[in-house]
């Protein structure tokens, strides 16, 4: 079954120039760990972002001075959309919206009274700027620790449709919905009692999750599970590590589910056996290095495997593939042998295939 056949349905909203939601692309986006006052180096880091194929960027506001930076990034031209992340302080957020931010990030129960909902609301209404709701296991109101006893996933969902009324009290309905857990089950959860109970699209992520091993695979299974249940439409891998790892495993979980089609090609690879006499890892490695210079007429599966004597038969559904012999290997295109080629012609070899897919 295809993702968009079974995907939840949820309201349109525009941050800039990326849709999210309804039946736009999933998209990926990550957070600058640079000083928020210094712009050189938050500008240098946010075009490594876009250059990995980051969507949306966030950016921490946490004084006046940041929000000057904020207004002087939204000058240049080829950014992609910015996201000003605001906590406890509203006058900031109408500052960061006035100076052109494209989604202003606040959790509404902790912004102040209602009048000062109404403040960010009217100044993101205004500009037809998004509010993206957030809340987190570290963020859970007093009250509602108290009724549930732990950041439960109810608590978690209650807390978030709370904030999502103060807003729609004020007649504002563009909203992104993200609530987050470092708790892998519980996150999937939440996310999932919040799918049921409201329109807006949803923000997905792991947040602590951990370092770049780690976090990898918890935001994998909970992303995963949601997006294969067809809940989600824009996403976040929260790592400690370089921003950037957090947008290139962004796009390899879209890739494992057919879903990046920025990534044009589908890599499967066997793990190795006794049979194997060829360095397939090595060959696996540098393949997967030059993935950039493939350009295919239309999206691939590509096979490495260890053998001869399985790999065409096991991975006869491949569009092409290589299969390791003693220093060289078969060439073969669904199950069916092109030729013998030498080892070190064979990622060369495969990237001139796959590019003129066409023409086998």
């Amino acid at each position: 079954m295809e993702y968009n056949s079974i995907r939840r349905k949820s309201k349109e909203v525009h941050v800039g120039s990326v849709t999210v939601g309804g039946q736009a692309p999933v998209s990926v986006q990550s957070m600058t760990n640079t000083d928020p006052h210094d712009y050189e180096k938050t500008l240098a880091q946010i075009e490594a972002l876009a250059a990995a194929g980051c969507d949306i960027v966030r950016l921490a506001i946490p004084d006046k001075e940041a929000v000057s930076v904020l207004s002087r990034l939204k000058e240049k031209d080829n950014l992609p959309p910015l996201v000003a992340d605001i906590h406890f302080n509203a006058s900031l957020a109408v500052m960061a919206a006035e100076a052109g931010a494209d989604k202003i990030r606040i959790n509404p129960g902790n912004i102040g009274s209602a009048d000062r909902v109404k403040e960010v609301v009217t100044a993101c209404k205004k500009r037809g700027i998004p509010i993206r709701v957030g809340v987190n296991s570290g963020s859970l109101e007093k009250e509602l620790l108290q009724k549930y006893g732990a950041p439960t996933a109810e608590a978690l969902a209650e807390s978030a449709l709370a904030n999502v009324r103060r807003l729609e009290r004020f007649d504002f309905t563009d909203i992104v919905v993200a609530v987050k857990a470092s708790d892998v089950k519980r996150m999937t959860e939440a996310v999932k009692l919040i799918a049921e109970r409201c329109p807006y699209p949803l923000h997905l992520g792991v947040t602590e999750a951990g370092s770049e091993s780690l976090g990898s695979i918890k935001n994998a299974i909970g992303i995963g599970h949601l997006l294969l249940s067809g809940i989600g439409d824009t996403l976040r891998v929260s790592l400690t590590a370089d921003p950037v790892k957090e947008v290139q495993k962004g796009r390899e979980i879209l890739a494992a589910l057919g879903m990046d089609d920025r990534r044009p090609i589908d890599l499967v690879s066997c793990p190795t056996c006794g049979r194997t006499k060829l360095d397939l890892e090595g060959v696996a490695a540098a393949f997967e290095a030059r993935i950039g210079e493939l350009h295919p007429p239309k999206r691939l599966k590509v096979a490495i495997m260890g053998c001869a004597v399985n790999g065409p038969g096991e991975a006869a559904d491949a569009d092409v593939g290589i299969a390791g012999g003693v220093k060289e290997a078969l060439l073969f295109s669904h199950g069916k042998v092109l030729r013998m080629i030498p080892q070190e012609a064979i990622v060369d070899t495969l990237i001139e295939t796959i590019n003129h897919f066409d023409k086998l």
